[in-house]
């Protein structure tokens, strides 16, 4: 008779926005045989969204994840831009990336500081009470604590100038912006801007001295354990250098070819959706590849292996170095997405201040009406964490009537599973893994930034529901269960 079969549960996962659990199923002899990423919640948005006023869902969408509002809210307003068939004004177009790539750059600071960082600055093995902010503030010490305070709050600041609330923005609309921008805010900006490039640089010494100068680190980013060969997907510009806001979906392969580029009106010729049972989040792949051979990456690591560049020079400068220390392209270590998204921060920052530089920036041709009805509608930009789909599809009164997202957490929801899977083949030997083990574990899905909340809006079948009824002494008495 065989042994009874063992689980490792890590629940919850920690670090990420949203909720999850890996569950790790070992074999007669203690090595793993299954491995699941599991994504319990789920929130529905696709569903509220119907019957609205298709105008509305750019202030109706950011409410899905508080993080990452502001690209839920561009990814709507361009799909808008085509439901209205309006193209907005080149001075629109540099308004929404200024405040796009003010984004960016905050919640990059936000990941690596804050979700990442502990993982490398205090250690994966330090105790769990340590490896967070505080651990991060007692090793770096109290002065950088306050410069990555001080910077994110500039990022802050600037999205409440440029749209009206530091978090849930309402300014992007079918063809434009609903606001511009006056010379007074744009030149008490101008510093903030300044100094969140002085500080991006300052981030890529900390990266450089406390990870790439430290062998160890060095070799578990380069271990098979953390290695994944995908395909790559991210916006790129006319000259495929990445562009967060606004360009062409470029995917390139694992021989580093360029396999498809395309609009984002032509996206369902390229990326299916399938339900997997043990999940809320849909997995995707590369429609003509099938569901086991399109494995792709998206987000700072897929980005940047699917360009041929950023586009301003400091960034560059990093970005070369960092195929240049990694040894080949494209870049399969998953562990180097943290690189990637500190390479990305300077280049958001940079990108900020050359805006805020633009003479056009603070032009009132800001807007082109529509006049047309809302018929369906694309739109595509690229969140921190990946490539986002908006597609809206209205009624002859201009209703939603099917809404369609794809968001970035869902795009690596394939490539996350495999990398949890490799990582736990790699590192576990027992059924009693000490915590800096299963901390381990965990970074091979941290790297990615998951949004977990912003990934669960379909829903395949009845949720599951457990009630668990207790008397006034706290005893269990009951147990109400739906599968």
């Amino acid at each position: 008779m065989s042994k009874k079969v063992k689980h490792i549960t890590i629940d919850p996962i920690t670090r990420l926005e949203g909720h999850a659990k890996i569950d790790i199923i070992l074999d007669d002899s203690g090595k793993v045989k299954d491995v699941y990423l599991q994504v319990p919640e789920f929130r529905g948005f696709e569903k509220f969204c119907e019957g609205r006023r298709v105008e509305d869902l750019p202030r109706i969408t950011p409410k899905i994840c508080g993080v990452c509002p502001m690209s839920h809210h561009m990814a709507s307003a361009k799909a808008l831009d085509m439901a209205f068939g309006v193209e907005p004004t080149s001075v629109a177009h540099k308004l929404r990336e200024l405040m796009y790539n003010a984004y960016v750059f905050e919640d990059h600071t936000l990941g690596f500081y804050f979700l990442q960082g502990p993982d490398f600055v205090v250690g994966p093995s330090a105790p769990p009470a340590e490896r967070n902010i505080l651990g991060v503030i007692s090793k770096v010490g109290v002065d950088v604590a306050k410069e990555v305070i001080k910077h994110r709050s500039y990022g802050q600041q600037m999205l409440q100038i440029l749209t009206g609330s530091k978090i849930f923005h309402a300014v992007a609309i079918a063809g434009g912006v609903s606001k511009g921008l006056s010379e007074e805010d744009r030149d008490k900006m101008i510093p903030w801007a300044e100094s969140c490039v002085e500080f991006s640089s300052f981030t890529q010494k900390i990266f450089h001295d406390v990870v790439l100068e430290n062998k160890d680190y060095v070799d578990l980013i380069l271990s098979d354990t953390y290695n994944l060969v995908s395909y790559n997907m991210g916006l790129v510009d006319k000259n495929n250098k990445i562009n967060f806001y606004d360009g062409h979906i470029r995917v390139t392969s694992p021989e580093d070819k360029e396999f498809a580029k395309y609009e984002a009106k032509d996206y369902l010729e390229h990326v299916a959706e399938v339900p997997i049972p043990h999940s809320y989040v849909k997995r995707t792949y590369l429609k003509k590849l099938g569901l086991e051979e399109g494995l792709y990456r998206v987000g700072p690591l897929g980005r940047l292996n699917a360009s041929e560049g950023m586009t301003t020079p400091l960034a560059h400068k990093e970005y070369e170095k960092f195929y240049d220390v990694l040894g080949e392209r494209p870049a399969n270590q998953t562990l180097a997405y943290n690189w990637a998204r500190v390479i990305e921060q300077l280049n958001a920052a940079e990108r900020v201040l050359e805006l805020l530089n633009d003479p056009d920036i603070t032009s009132d041709d800001f807007r082109t009406f529509a006049t047309k009805t809302p018929t369906e509608g694309m739109g595509v930009v690229e969140a921190c964490r990946g490539t986002l789909y908006h597609h809206y599809k209205c009624d002859e009164k201009g209703l939603a009537k099917e809404v369609n997202l794809i968001v970035a957490t869902t795009n690596n929801k394939f490539a996350l599973e495999k990398s949890v899977e490799k990582a736990a083949r790699g590192l576990i030997e027992s059924d009693k893994p000490d915590q800096g083990i299963l901390n381990m574990v965990e970074m091979s899905f941290r790297a990615y930034d998951p949004c977990m909340a912003c990934a669960t809006h379909s829903l395949p079948g009845k949720m599951p529901l457990l009630i668990n009824v207790y008397d006034h002494n706290k005893t269990l008495k009951r147990k109400i269960q739906r599968e």
